[in-house]
C-alpha cells in the first residue's frame, strides 16, 4: 500500500495529480484548519498570456475553521462569470472542447460544501485521467483529530497498512524518516521535473493549474506528463 495524504485544493498544480497517480490510496485533509491566502479555494490560469488568479468565495472562512466546516457561496451569477472567463481564456486552445465540458460540470456541481465541492472536482479529473488511486476524506474515517502533525499522518499510515508514504519534496524538512522507518514505513518526497508545453504562441507561463496542461495537451500527452518526476529520500 502507498499513501498520499494532502490538503484539498482547487484545480491544483500537475504536481498534486503526480503525487495521486504514484500511490494507491490518496487521502484529502479536510479535518485541518483553512489556509488563508493558500490554493484551497484559488488557483491560476493563462489569461491573455499572464497568469491570472481564480477564487471560489467562501462564507466566513477562517485559519480558526475546519476546511470541511467552510461553506461556498453558491451565486449561479458569479460561477457563470467564472465560466465565461475560463472560456475566453482558453476557447482557442485545442483540447477546449473536450475540457470545457467537464470543468463546467464541476462548477455547476451546486455543492456548497467546500471538502465536497473539491472532493467531487478531483474525482472528476483523475477519471477523465484514468488515474486509478483511490480517493477518501480523512474527516470519515480516521478519527483521531488529538494527534498533531508527522504523528497523525503516520496514525494514518498505520491505520491503512501503509509500506510507502510519499509527500510533496516541500515537507522534506518537516518529516523524520527515522521515525517512519521505525513504524516501517517507507518515507519518500516527490519532486516535480521541469514540465514545458506549447500554450499559444506566448511565453511559456509555468506553475498553473491543471486546467491549463488539460486543455493544451492531449490525455495521453498529460498522462505522460504525470510521470515525470522523481522519487526522493
Amino acid at each position: 500500500m502507498r499513501l498520499a495524504i494532502m490538503q484539498p485544493y482547487l484545480f491544483p498544480y500537475i504536481g498534486y495529480f503526480q503525487l495521486m497517480n504514484a500511490v494507491d490510496k490518496f487521502v484529502i485533509y479536510d479535518d485541518v484548519n483553512y489556509i488563508n491566502r493558500g490554493w484551497i479555494n484559488r488557483n491560476r490560469i493563462l489569461s491573455n498570456g499572464k497568469a491570472h488568479m481564480i477564487t471560489i468565495p467562501l462564507i466566513g472562512a477562517s485559519q480558526n475553521k475546519l476546511i470541511n466546516g467552510i461553506t461556498i457561496i453558491q451565486d449561479p451569477l458569479f460561477f457563470s462569470k467564472l465560466l465565461r472567463s475560463v472560456s475566453e481564456s482558453y476557447k482557442k486552445a485545442p483540447y477546449y472542447s473536450e475540457i470545457f465540458p467537464l470543468i463546467e460540470e464541476i462548477l455547476l456541481c451546486k455543492e456548497s460544501n467546500l471538502s465536497e465541492f473539491i472532493h467531487f472536482s478531483l474525482i472528476k479529473i483523475k477519471e477523465y485521467l484514468g488515474i486509478p488511486a483511490l480517493i477518501v476524506k480523512s474527516s470519515s474515517i480516521y478519527n483521531n483529530e488529538e494527534l498533531k502533525a508527522q504523528n497523525r499522518i503516520l496514525d494514518i499510515c498505520k491505520k491503512e497498512n501503509a509500506l510507502h508514504y510519499i509527500n510533496p519534496i516541500g515537507g522534506k524538512d518537516i518529516y523524520n524518516q527515522e521515525l517512519f522507518e521505525n513504524n516501517s514505513i517507507e518515507l519518500s518526497f516527490i519532486k516535480t521535473n521541469e514540465i514545458v508545453y506549447s500554450q499559444f504562441k506566448n511565453d511559456f507561463v509555468p506553475g498553473l493549474s491543471i486546467l491549463d496542461i488539460l486543455m493544451f495537451n492531449s490525455v495521453e500527452q498529460t498522462k505522460r506528463l504525470l510521470l515525470k518526476y522523481q522519487l526522493i529520500k
